[in-house]
């Protein structure tokens, strides 16, 4: 009997089933989903023994290949690290993962949690890693592979050096799976990766696994962004003609004595209604579109957010939902003081979550984000209102993304998003096996043209840019670990370097082309009676200085220049000289003069853009690797380092630099040399340790108060010793840090003291979230103190953490 003929896309199945490894079929029969092509190709070369580089967009399924590393592991008896950027991402994945293996299998490590660190499967965040690594530690024999999720981080300013020492130092049977949102330089960095670790494949995917309906909210009419009969993405030509008709509207007159401020079109907005958040809730609602995410760039939008829902009546959740929700918010929350309940807004809080509305952000406690999180995900929480931190990686997805404004305040000024974030963003929108499509909303505004929307929404997104750079603590461990000419071979091999190499090549290509093209401009002037060069070179100056002194006069006039007629003086002295050279010059009485001065001009032009782009070069060569000579001159300066037999050693003091990390590390390790904080009892110490780490998110207009005691004078020396150390790294021409924060000192040294949570709050002018975020880097600081001080300090260190780490702090630090 003959089989029934098979159609095409069955023979494609088949073929594709007897060419994949049986580790990939046998993994892939533990997945919900068939797997997508991409994540097949990456699978398939980690099969192979190849490191891996996975670019997809949000909720595309870049985890499963993750997931097959861990597989891959389990089978050869190694071990497998899986990182994340942030604890929240840890402790997510480590509950995963533990549900799936068994909690014997797993461990966690992020700092501040130490659970099961000998399985065979640890969860960690970045930095644990590179701790290890420094260390290193026992618990990298037998290491099979890592996986970095997240690995765009390591475009992050503060944070993103990790990565790259992490990549950089692993041992090189180490594979790497690299998993990153999708960059528009995806395959500079694989090939980078490839260079530094070896054979690394690049798979790059920017296909959604559920497709992104994109609409704008005109007024109250959901429209398409899209005209969905075009092939090509045009934007929705009515949309188009509603927002041109909408600004050509005049507008209203003034009521007499009124100030006319809609003189513009783009005061138009003023008058146009823009509907409010519950009854946007509402339009969703009716059009089947919950639950959703409001991406608000503000804590105070996120909270006015719920209010405003609380206040319209909004109920999204049934009487048996209401109930869940308070059993599960009791069941996380039971252990958080009574007296602290009504400060941290619990009820409030519970009151919007039983109707199904919630804010997430950053000033939060972290046990209500986690908590809004799992509601979230067990759909009974339908609204969430946002900021962008939400985002960055927390598994949260919905059916609809809403977007108020295309631009937000960035600390400084309003800036439009990048595509980068509009992609991020918008990520968050179809869930995978439930969702058919996504659905992206945003709302209209008179500075909201359809055409830059469409253009925001159809690019490639960010690219992939380096901030490393040497660091004093991470300097000390490259030479305690390798010396100091390997670890210059390290350094230059970083991404950073690698893409200043790579901007070298184009610079040098336009060296040839500007160098070709002098000498034809100095062709042009030749002049048979002189030497024309040198004639330009003198009219040029004399150019140079004549703008230079009119500039000053101007700043005399002003009273700005008053110690600078000395200067003036020299520089017309030298216009004088100038000017009697070139009168007596052969050049000058040249028929041809103001013709070759002309090409003079051009010639002057250019040779100035070659001297720029030749000081490029010289800058971007080995940057990286002088930064760090620079590091070692500064360090031997100090005494931490010095030379012997042809090499740097790494003195005892340097040792305990290598164990401090931090923007601060050489501060921290000149004040314990010193003995600086050695009176300070543990309350101020603290407060110190506060001083060290605490950046505030805007300036601070009023004169911070301090604790009582020895803690001004202490202050003061350490304040001067930062001062020192930084003349000092300017003499190295190395980079600065900001002056010490104070506005966060008293606040700790009373919480730490016994305080009440309201009143150390307000004192402090903190959210909750903020204040646990602080409080967790301020226990950080100070657990390296205890481990790198003399017994006394490390005592009252240890005190000082215990007396921190009490009531909220505590209960969010274990939580």
């Amino acid at each position: 009997m003959t089989e029934p003929a098979l159609s095409p896309a069955e023979r494609f199945a088949k073929a594709r089933q007897k060419s994949t490894s049986p580790e990939i079929q046998e993994f892939a029969n533990l997945l919900k989903f068939p797997m997508d092509p991409f994540q097949e190709q990456a699978c398939a070369a980690l099969a192979k023994g190849r490191g891996v580089l996975v670019a997809a967009p949000t909720g595309a399924g870049k985890t499963i290949v993750g997931e097959f590393a861990i597989h891959l592991a389990l089978a050869k008896t190694q071990k497998v690290f899986y990182t994340t950027p942030i604890k929240a991402l840890s402790n997510q994945k480590f509950a995963e993962l533990s549900k799936r293996y068994g909690p014997e299998r797993v461990g966690l490590l992020t700092g501040d949690t130490n659970q099961n660190s000998d399985a065979q499967i640890v969860v960690m965040t970045t930095e644990v890693l590179r701790n290890m690594i420094y260390a290193n530690s026992n618990s990298l024999i037998s290491l099979g592979y890592v996986v970095m999720d997240e690995v765009h981080y390591l475009a992050d300013r503060f944070r993103g050096a990790v990565w790259e020492e992490v990549i950089l130092h692993l041992p090189k049977d180490v594979k790497i799976v690299s998993l990153s949102a999708t960059v528009s330089n995806a395959e500079e960095f694989g090939a980078w990766l490839d260079e530094v670790r070896g054979d690394t494949e690049i798979i790059v995917s920017e296909i959604r696994p559920v497709p992104l309906n994109q609409h704008v909210l005109f007024n109250d009419e959901l429209m398409e962004l899209f005209d969905e009969t075009s092939k090509d993405p045009k934007v929705n030509p009515e949309l188009a003609q509603m927002h041109a008709t909408k600004m050509r509207t005049p507008v209203n007159k003034p009521h007499r004595g009124r100030r006319n401020d809609f003189g513009n079109p783009r005061n138009a907005q003023k008058q146009i209604h823009r509907i409010s958040k519950p009854e946007i809730v509402d339009i969703l609602e009716d059009e089947d579109l919950l639950p959703a995410i409001f991406f608000v760039f503000s804590r105070a939008g996120c909270e006015a957010g719920v209010k405003a829902c609380q206040s319209s009546n909004i109920r999204l959740t049934t009487t048996e939902e209401k109930q869940e929700i308070r059993r599960l918010v009791e069941e996380k929350c039971y252990n958080i003081p009574d007296e602290d309940l009504s400060t941290l807004g619990y009820f409030e809080w519970l009151s919007g979550l039983e109707r199904g509305v919630a804010a997430h952000h950053a000033g939060m406690l972290p046990a209500f984000k986690e908590v809004v999180e799992e509601l979230f995900l067990r759909k009974l929480v339908k609204v969430v209102f946002a900021t962008e931190t939400l985002a960055l990686g927390i598994n949260m997805p919905a059916r609809t993304v809403v977007l108020e404004r295309l631009d937000k305040f960035n600390g400084e000024s309003r800036v439009n998003l990048t595509p980068g974030e509009y992609t991020q963003l918008t990520g968050r929108a179809g869930r995978r096996g439930i969702d058919t499509q996504g659905h992206s909303v945003i709302q209209w505004g008179a500075n909201l043209d359809p055409n830059s929307v469409a253009g925001l929404a159809s690019k490639r997104t960010y690219p992939l840019v380096s901030p490393f750079r040497p660091t004093y603590n991470m300097s000390v461990n490259l030479l305690e670990a390798f010396g100091r000419e390997r670890a210059r071979e390290v350094l230059e091999t970083s991404f950073a370097q690698f893409q200043a190499d790579r901007s070298v090549v184009g610079l040098a290509k336009g060296i040839r082309e500007k160098q070709a093209s002098l000498e034809g401009y100095e062709k042009a002037m030749e002049c048979h009676q002189g030497n024309f060069v040198e004639y330009a070179k003198f009219r040029r100056e004399i150019t140079d200085i004549e703008r230079a002194l009119a500039a000053s006069r101007v700043r005399s006039e002003r009273g700005k220049d008053l110690r600078q007629s000395k200067g003036r003086h020299l520089q017309e002295q030298r216009l004088n000289q100038l000017k009697r050279d070139v009168r007596s010059h052969p050049c000058h009485s040249c028929s041809e003069r103001e013709a070759h001065a002309r090409w003079g001009e051009r010639w002057f032009k250019l040779s100035r853009e070659l001297d720029s782009v030749i000081d490029q070069i010289e800058g971007r060569t080995n940057q990286v690797a002088k930064t760090f000579d620079k590091i070692c001159d500064m360090l031997t300066d100090l005494n931490y380092i010095h030379i012997a037999d042809g090499d740097y050693e790494v003195l005892e003091v340097g040792k305990t630099l290598s164990r401090i990390y931090g923007e601060r590390d050489l501060l921290v390790s000149e004040c314990l040399r010193g003995g600086v904080w050695e009176k300070l009892d543990a309350a101020s110490l603290a407060a110190m340790a506060a001083a060290l780490v605490y950046e505030a998110r805007r300036d601070e207009e009023w004169e911070p108060r301090l604790p009582k005691g020895d803690f001004a004078e202490v202050m003061q020396n350490t304040s001067d010793i930062w001062y020192d150390l930084e003349e000092l790294a300017r003499s190295h021409k190395l980079g600065q840090t900001p002056p010490l924060d104070l506005s966060l000192t008293l606040p700790i040294f009373r919480w730490a003291n016994g305080a009440k949570l309201d009143s150390v709050l307000d004192s402090a002018d903190l959210l909750a979230g903020d204040f646990i975020r602080w409080t967790k880097q301020i226990i950080d600081l100070l657990d390296q103190i205890a481990q790198v001080a003399g017994p006394e300090l490390s005592a009252t260190a240890k005190a000082a953490t215990d007396k921190v780490k009490r009531g909220i702090v505590a209960y969010s630090y274990y939580g």
